[in-house]
This record gives structure tokens, sequence and C-alpha cells, in this order.
């Protein structure tokens, strides 16, 4: 798992830290994503406390993992990141946009030394001018700043220090004298891997026993000098013992710190690269205090939900056994729809006791399927919450000034969803950038604030979930989409709606930038856009006015494993149709049908024709009455046509488990999917929006 130090393999030797890997990359993980939000939500201008040492935090909670578990080159980097954030927040230094900057980009370093040690590939990260930088910000100077001006923050990261940790004047420093109790434990043996942690995390301090080595009741008694907190001491001792059984209290013997630390120096961090331990510098106040400082946090603490508390209310689980899970209360939606179907013929009176039953069952397997379902749900923020950061670059490399509105982050959808509609939604951000955001300039000779607008929505319609990106920018321009067209070949009259103009821009190669770039140019985007969000039973709509902006709407079922459908006949068979798609259904009378051309037939409803399929033509249906005629229609809807559809009879509507016909046996033209009904038959799903493409060639 990457390469690890000497002291982090020597540590790992006493105690096996590898089944907790996959634990700190994850809690890594989460942090950078929180350190990243943070820093772009900083008012540079009026930096606060609780947002400071909230980033503070993410930094050091990283550091102390990455040392624990031998990873010196993370150690080393959030080690110098503590050092800059530190001195923000004592405001020795002001934030500025250079040091968000090289914040962010040390953040990046992090994700990608991470992932090289996860996954034990990768080469190493260069991150000498990152360090570089930082060290000159620490110091006060601009970066770049000649080599030789490079001041001395922290002592360079070798594996052993070259002068003592432990002396003398470190008790001047903030160094202080603990009792600390661990137990009680069913092997008291267990404590002793806190003492060779000291050993091999030098700048920890020392730890003596002061029961001889002799548990109590289970119970074992230290003495810890350290200059660390608590809070910190803890963070690294739950690695062997739990939390519960661990506790602090002073010495009797300490005594305060007479000399304050220095003010224009930052000893608090003449400490190693791998120590877990945090700054504890102090500006002439006792050390004892110093536990306190991240009590002010508490505006922070709100925001992020509060971290013990989340811990306590929350459980990791393996994407794969949820689906398990999933699949199995799909199988017993099926099993209970099958009982409900064949107790139909049953007398109520002989067995009121068994239906009461089954009613009852029905009942709690739609529970138990909704709440099952509902831990697949994860709310928009995790989506919405990658495009700040990247907003902020396009948009710097653009020379443009653009401001991110989201509403509706806690709006839920499914993970499977969520993973396959960032890319797509990720496109449509950067196309409103890149196409619909006008310079500054260009902005103020029209009027318009030079700072442009993308918003973000989330919201729940019905059974779908609809997600709009909307800008402010120029929108989209008719004549030049229509000249665009034609010089593309494709046939776009004058005629056409404004809806089906701006629908073009969905045709492959097609492109309104005027030169290729590495943003976009290509016309390789938005047909893979309405492609991948169609591949997610999903629509595309757009709507735009010239000078005002443009909005583009997509609209995905709220999950892909059960839906709502409406079951109908054709002859023997019985298909599927999404309820969201249905429309309206209608007895078909005498003379509504019409004949277009030689084989097109359309029926009007209400002043509107629209397309008639048979779907026993479509799908080759066996048919023994020769003489039945279909008399039911079924209106549909999707990709902005409706077509009505030829069946024989409504069969109902119910709750269907989606089951992945593709994967299964192989795509089948105007098929989603199929389902299991109550009596052991396959039912096929029908694809809608294909049925639609169907009647337009």
């Amino acid at each position: 798992m990457g390469e690890m130090t000497s002291e982090g393999s020597q540590l790992s030797a006493g105690f096996d830290l590898s089944q907790f890997y996959q634990v700190f990359f994850e809690e890594a993980g989460e942090n950078l994503d929180r350190m990243e939000q943070l820093l772009l939500e900083l008012d540079i201008e009026a930096a606060d406390d609780e947002e400071l040492n909230a980033i503070f935090r993410c930094a050091h909670s990283i550091k102390g993992g990455a040392a624990t578990f031998g990873f010196a080159d993370v150690a080393e980097l959030t080690h110098q990141m503590e050092t800059l954030l530190d001195k923000l927040r004592r405001h020795e230094l002001q934030p500025t946009p250079s040091m968000v900057d090289v914040l962010l980009a040390s953040g990046d370093a992090l994700k990608a030394q991470l992932s090289r040690h996860q996954t034990g590939a990768g080469s190493e990260v260069d991150t000498t001018e990152l360090l570089f930088n930082i060290r000159a910000m620490v110091a006060g100077e601009a970066p770049p700043a000649p080599v030789a001006a490079a001041p001395v923050v922290t002592p360079a990261p070798t594996p052993a220090p070259a002068e003592p940790v432990a002396t003398a004047p470190m008790a001047a420093n903030g160094e202080r004298c603990l009792e600390l109790t661990v137990g009680p434990l069913p092997d008291p043996s267990v404590a002793d891997n806190l003492v060779d942690l000291f050993k091999e995390i030098v700048d920890l301090g020392k730890i003596e026993a002061l029961d001889g080595g002799r548990a109590e009741g289970g119970v074992r008694r230290f003495k810890v000098t350290t200059r660390s907190s608590e809070s910190e001491l803890l963070d690294l001792f739950t690695f062997h013992v739990s939390k519960e059984h661990v506790s602090f209290k002073p010495m009797q013997a300490e005594t305060a710190v007479v000399a304050p630390p220095p003010a224009a120096e930052d000893p608090g961090y003449g400490f190693f690269e791998n120590s877990p331990g945090a700054p504890s510098t102090q500006a002439a106040t006792p050390a004892p205090a110093k536990p306190a400082a991240p009590k002010p946090a508490s505006r922070a603490e709100a925001r992020t939900g509060g971290g013990a508390a989340l811990d306590a209310a929350t459980i990791r689980v393996a994407v794969e056994k949820v689906d398990q899970l999933i699949n199995l209360v799909g199988e017993l939606v099926i099993t209970q729809a099958m009982l409900a179907q064949n107790s139909r013929g049953l007398d109520p009176v002989v067995h009121q006791q068994m239906l009461a039953g089954l009613t009852d069952l029905d009942r709690n397997t739609r529970d138990l399927q909704e709440a099952v379902m509902s831990i697949r749900m994860i709310p928009m923020s995790t989506v919405f919450s990658r495009f700040p950061r990247m907003l902020r670059d396009l948009a710097g490399k653009l020379g443009k000034k653009v401001e991110l509105v989201t509403h509706g982050e806690a709006t839920e959808l499914d993970k499977g969803l969520v993973e396959k509609i960032t890319d797509p939604l990720t496109h449509l951000v950067r196309n409103s950038c890149d196409h619909g955001i006008e310079l500054p300039a260009d902005r103020l000779a029209a009027g318009k604030p030079e700072t442009g607008t993308i918003t973000l929505s989330a919201s729940h319609q019905g059974g779908s979930i609809v997600i709009e990106v909307r800008d402010d920018g120029r929108g989209l321009n008719r004549e030049k989409l229509l000249k665009k067209a034609r010089e593309r070949g494709i046939h776009a009259p004058d005629t056409l709606t404004d809806a089906e103009v701006w629908n073009l821009i969905f045709e492959p190669g097609f492109s309104t930038a005027d030169e290729v770039t590495d943003v976009s140019g290509r016309g390789v985007g938005m047909d893979v856009v309405k492609k991948n969000i169609a591949s997610l039973n999903g629509t595309v709509e757009i709507d735009s006015a010239e000078g005002y902006g443009m909005r583009v709407s997509v609209r995905l079922p709220l999950t892909l494993a059960i839906m709502d459908g409406m079951s109908v006949g054709v002859g023997e068979e019985c298909y599927i149709l999404p309820l969201s798609s249905v429309v309206e259904s209608f007895q078909v009378q005498p003379g509504m049908i019409k004949t277009v051309g030689t084989s097109g037939r359309v029926v009007e409803v209400r002043s509107e024709y629209m397309p008639v399929i048979e779907l026993e033509q479509v799908f080759h249906v066996p048919r023994f009455d020769f003489e039945h005629v279909s008399s039911i229609m079924v209106v549909v809807e999707a990709e902005g046509g409706r077509v009505a559809l030829m069946v024989d009879e409504l069969l109902g509507q119910q709750q269907v488990v989606v089951k992945n016909l593709e994967a299964n046996y192989r795509k089948v033209p105007d098929v989603s999917g199929a389902t299991i009904m109550g009596d052991g038959r396959v039912a096929l799903i029908l694809d809608v929006g294909s049925l639609v493409r169907r009647s337009r060639h």
C-alpha cells in the first residue's frame, strides 16, 4: 500500500494497521472535500475564525492519520499547510487569493498522493514547488521568491530528529504532564501499544508507567509528558483502544508555564514531519488553555453537522450489500404479488384471517420497499459540490467572472443515477460558462452586472427529479444555429419552431464555437449528454431567450430499480408502460383514426393529431382470434412528442421491479427492461422515447 516510512513500518510490526487503511482513505477524502468547499466559500476580505479553524482541523486530521500509517509525503505536505493555516487563524497573516490557490493546489496534490498509496500504483507526486510557496507565504513573502530566501519554518522531513524533543526548554513551549488512565480492558497488555506509539513517534512526548506495569482491575495508569492536546492524543490512541477506555487528568505536580513563546517565531511547529500532534503554541497564556482552542468553532461545527455526532449516527456499508438487499426486497415484492393474485379466488368468509394477513403483508412489503430504496438515495449536494471549484478554475482561465447559485441540494436521487448524471451535468455547466456567460466588458456594455450567474437547481416533480442548469448569459441565437445547421447539411427550414431550433445543438458534431479550444468547440458534447440522459430513461429540454440566458432542464426517474407502471394487454401478452409517461387512455370510436399517405395513421384528440402505433404489429404479437380489433388507446409522451398506443385492455397499475434485459439477454428495440408479474409471467417494459422516435420516422 504505497511506500511506508521506517517509523510506520516498525509501528505496523507491533500492531496491524492495514485493517484501518480503507477507513483512513475514506475519511481523508471527506476531509479534503470539506476543506475545498470551505476554501471556496472563504471571504478573503473578512475571514471567519470558525471557518479558518474548520479548515485547519481538516488538514490536521489528515496529517495525524498519515503520520500514524507512515505516509510521510502526505504528513509533510499537510504539516506545512497547518503552519500556514495556523498563522491565518491567529491573524498573524492576512488571507490572500494566492494563499487560497496554493491551499487548493495542495488539496489536489494530497488527493494524488492518497490515491497513489491506496492503489499502490503511479509515480511519486512532486510537491517541491508547493512546499516552497507555502514556506514563502508563512514568512510573509509573495511566491515565487528566491530559493535562498525560503524561511526555516519546520525541520526538513527526516526519519530521525537531529535534536532531542523532550528537553527542559520545551516545557516553556507548552509541555504538560498528564495522568493517563486506560481501562478497564479485557487484556491490559493492549495498553503497552501506547508505550510503543510514543517510542516510534518521537515528537509525541514521553510516557512512563505509574503502576509498575501491573494492571489493577484491568486498568493501567501512565504519566504522559506532551505538547499535544488531549483530543489529539485521543484520536491517535483510538487505533489501539476505544475512546471510552481512555481518560486524562492533570498531574498534581504539574505547574503552569513560566515563559510565553517568543512572538517573532512559531516554535509550536518545531516538531517532526511525521508527528500526528497539532501545534500548541500560545501567546502569553497558560498551557492548559490550549485544548479549548477548537471550541470557538461553533458556527463551523453547525455547518459540518458536528463531527462526533455524525460518527455516532452513521455506519459505512459496502454498496454491494445495499444492492443485494434491494434485489432481495425486489424478489419479496414479486412473491407478495404472486400471493395476492393467487388469493383472489379465495372465499373471504372462510379465509378471512389469511386474507387479512396478506393485506398486512402487502402494506409491510411496500413500507419495507420504500425504506430500503431510501438507503440508496443520496442528496444532490454530492453532485453540486463538485462545481464551485471547477467553475472557479474555468472562469479564471476564460477571464470571466461567474457566481454559482444552487437550490435544492437536499433533493435526493438514486446513487446509481447520481454517478451517471455527474458527467452530463459537468458538460452543461462548462457549456454555460464557456458559451453562455459573456466577458465582463461585454456584460457591462449590455447593461448587465459584470459577474454572470449560473444557477443549479433540483426538485421533485411527481415521480421524477428535475435538474435545471440556468445562466444569465447571451442565450442561443436562432439565426446562427440555423446557419450552422445548413453548413453541416442538416435540413433546417425557417419554419422550425424555437424548441426545434434549440434541439439542433444535440446533433452529433454540432458546435456554435467559432474556434476549437481545450474547453469546447469540437461538437462532441451535447449529443453525448442527450444519449447518456436518455439511457437513464430521462429527457432534456432547452429554453432560451437571446440576450437574457438559457435554461436546460433534465428530467430523471428517482430510481432505476423500482417504478410505477401501467400494465396493458395485447393478445396473450402483457406490457408495462412507465406511469410517468402515460397521459390518458380512451375508447376508440369509429372514424377517429385517419390514414395519412399509404401506411401512416393518426388519431384526433381534442383538435390535436398524433401518430398511432399498434403494439401488435411492433412486437409481432401472435393472435388467434383474427377478427379482433384493438379498441383502446393509451396516449404516452416523451422527448417532447406524443403517440397513441393501440392495446386490447388495461390490466392495472402497480409498482414493478425493473430487471435489466440487456445484461441478462440482449438489447431489444423499443424495450427498456423487463419485470416479473404476480402470476410469474415476464412482462416487457416499453421504452416510450424509442416509440416516439419510431413515429417520427
